[in-house]
């Protein structure tokens, strides 16, 4: 069985980073039994491998040596790259590595499976459905992250997308990185460790594990290896993602979501004016409302669902009635969340289609350009061709401009068919 870093494709300096931490993080465990083995003739106590933890954490802070345990381990983790690097790929491997009764991440004991699986007691994910990460939902998982281990190992805290955190949830998550609890480890999540993603101070309370773009051939392996994949359309989809390993594996495994690809890179030859610009950005937003609304169905009417038969729902007799009649508060928050969510899955299905946008303009201005490098769109290649001698390099970057800067707008909450008008707009008249 492979370790719980063979997921992490393309970055091996990242994972030899996280392996001499994990394996510093277990040095500090046997350290503790050892020296308690060595005091008396039981098992180490919970507050003795607390305190050989803060020991360890010191001595790292101040750089110490690679002989010491405490060396490349640190209680609070940023993991940053670009959109499909694999950031929280990066951060459950390395929560498993650390939960690990061998401390290797050797990927077959109960610790790393459960890591991997998300039922480990010890290891919290934050996983935002909506737009945003709020302090109550914070405050919360930092309470719950201050207990002691029941595994006997570590307390880890993941926050996938923390650049969603509001500023009073980051505030809750900064006291908590400030003053650690013994044996807790804080893993981020973030496009960059710019400001606007991560706050100053936040980052200078973390170590970062920065991640790179992993090349096709990368991408394409793991599919073969791990999905199945046949390797022409292994390669065909890693070339189509443009690296990001979830998207490539949806393209290889999904006819539908090759399809909306297919629609989408149809809108250049589509935009004949301001009527078909405008009906192009319509059939754009209304693919994209369509697919978040397919995704988030099943789970919204299980949650609805669960709800009410938690609240009564069915039930006979003057109780039941009432605490159905009581629950309209309940079933309204709900509402909220999923609404939430939805709105989330929309602009994520939207930020797709604008990417695959975007490397059909990048392969027309690498054309323009004669650049030698390959197309991120081999099927549409004579298309950009086309379009690379119809609006040379200068024409072919001010339309991929326009659609980054249409992901920007919409992230800075433009609204999406406003954005996206703008931009068809912009495609149109070059």
């Amino acid at each position: 069985m492979p370790d719980v870093f063979a997921d992490l494709v393309g970055q091996d300096e990242a994972v030899d980073t996280l392996r001499r931490a994990a394996a510093s993080a277990a040095a500090v465990l046997r350290q503790a039994a050892a020296a308690h083995a060595a005091a008396t003739t039981g098992p180490a106590e919970d507050d003795d491998l607390d305190a050989l933890a803060a020991e360890a954490e010191s001595e790292a802070a101040e750089g110490g040596g690679a002989g010491d345990p405490g060396a490349g381990m640190t209680h609070a983790w940023i993991f940053t790259g670009p959109p499909g690097s694999g950031r929280s790929v990066a951060a459950r491997a390395f929560a498993a590595a650390l939960q690990c009764a061998h401390g290797t991440g050797c990927g077959a004991c109960q610790g790393c499976h459960t890591t991997l699986t998300g039922t480990h007691a010890d290891v919290r994910l934050v996983v935002p459905e909506g737009l945003s990460i709020g302090v109550g939902e914070m405050r919360a998982l930092v309470l719950r992250a201050a207990s002691t281990p029941s595994g006997g190992r570590w307390q880890v805290v993941i926050v996938e997308d923390a650049d969603r955190l509001t500023e009073a949830a980051g505030n809750a998550l900064l006291k908590a990185v400030e003053e650690p609890p013994p044996r807790t480890v804080f893993m981020l999540c973030a496009p960059s460790t710019h400001p606007e993603d991560v706050s100053v101070t936040i980052r200078s309370r973390c170590r970062v594990v920065p991640l790179r773009q992993p090349a096709p051939e990368a991408v394409a392996e793991v599919l073969v290896r791990r999905d199945g994949v046949a390797p022409e359309m292994a390669r065909w989809a890693a070339a189509a993602a443009q690296g990001h390993v979830g998207r490539a594996r949806r393209l290889a495994r999904d006819p539908e979501a090759r399809a909306r690809r297919d629609s989408v890179l149809a809108v250049p030859r589509r935009l004949s004016g301001v009527g078909a610009a405008f009906d192009a950005a319509s059939a754009l937003i209304e693919a994209a409302e369509a697919e978040a609304g397919a995704a988030v169905a099943e789970s919204d009417a299980a949650e609805r669902a669960a709800l009410q038969t938690a609240l009564g729902a069915g039930g006979t007799g003057r109780g039941a009635a009432g605490a159905m009649r009581g629950s309209a508060g309940q079933i309204k928050d709900l509402e909220k969340r999923q609404k939430s969510r939805a709105t989330r899955a929309q602009r994520d299905a939207l930020d797709r289609a604008l990417v695959d946008l975007a490397g059909f303009y990048r392969d027309a201005l690498t054309m323009a350009l004669r650049a030698p490098v390959a197309p991120v769109h081999t099927d549409t290649a004579p298309l950009a061709e086309a379009g690379a001698q119809r609006w040379n390099a200068e024409g072919s970057l001010r339309r991929l401009e326009a659609v980054l800067e249409c992901r920007t707008a919409i992230e800075a909450n433009v609204k999406p068919r406003i954005a996206v008008e703008a931009m068809m707009l912009t495609l149109w008249k070059g």
